[in-house]
């Protein structure tokens, strides 16, 4: 039997991994996550990481030559659990441990990193995973408590006024340069942290959706503390 606990309208929680895949998303559920409370030192694998820039992609194999405590060894034993029940699924996985984002220098005035409150797109159905084993958890917020800021008047002003080209091109403009992908929370909005250690299924922009896109950011990192992130 699964075990479904609507949390807020947008959001619900399962107990295992085939009912994270396997529930559809419907009316304004747009964010289905697996619940859990895990074992292990998860800041040992991030200790033990030799770090290669701002984010570091780590591999499995890299995951299995690190020499651990026991409490490593059982972080290390659900990553790589988790690692092989997306790819069953036909995701792609992909382990980070982040220092931090690169910013977008392009547009100061609008910045689109992931640190801006955005969706995800895709040309095919496709949901987005992810699980913050360590250090700070993403973010969501409901549909309802923001906008897309290309309708927000100023801004769309603003962008207009660096578009240089013919008035039926300006919506590809926007598209091209992902302006059409970023929101704005509005006054008073909570957001959602997704928590340690659960693993999300977010709903995407793409042609079959049934769902509005999940709204979602990565969070600022805490001075001094990485991130280990699982993606895909």
């Amino acid at each position: 039997m699964i075990n479904q606990l609507p949390t807020v309208s947008q959001t619900l929680h399962t107990t295992n991994f085939q009912a994270l895949v396997t529930i559809p998303f419907t009316g304004t559920i747009n964010a289905i996550g697996w619940k859990r409370e895990l074992i292990g030192d998860f800041k040992e694998i991030v200790d033990k990481i030799a770090l290669h820039g701002n984010i570091t992609v780590v591999q499995p194999k890299q995951l299995l030559a690190l020499d651990l405590s026991k409490q490593g060894q059982l972080a290390r034993e659900v990553i790589l659990s988790d690692w092989k029940l997306l790819e069953a699924h036909g995701a792609s996985p992909v382990l980070n441990v982040i220092e931090y984002y690169d910013r977008d220098e392009d547009f100061p005035f609008f910045p689109t990193d992931v640190y801006s409150f955005h969706v995800d797109r895709s040309p095919i159905a496709t949901d987005t995973f992810l699980c913050t084993y360590y250090g700070e958890p993403s973010e969501i917020i409901p549909n309802a408590d923001c906008e897309q800021k290309v309708l927000i008047p100023e801004i769309r002003t603003a962008l207009k006024e660096l578009y240089d080209g013919p008035e039926d091109g300006f919506e590809a403009f926007l598209a091209e340069y992902f302006f059409d992908l970023h929101y704005q929370a509005k006054p008073n909005a909570q957001p959602i942290n997704l928590g340690l250690g659960n693993l999300w299924r977010l709903a995407v922009d793409h042609p079959e959706s049934q769902v509005p896109a999940c709204v979602h950011r990565a969070p600022k990192e805490k001075a001094g503390e990485l991130r280990l992130l699982m993606i895909c």
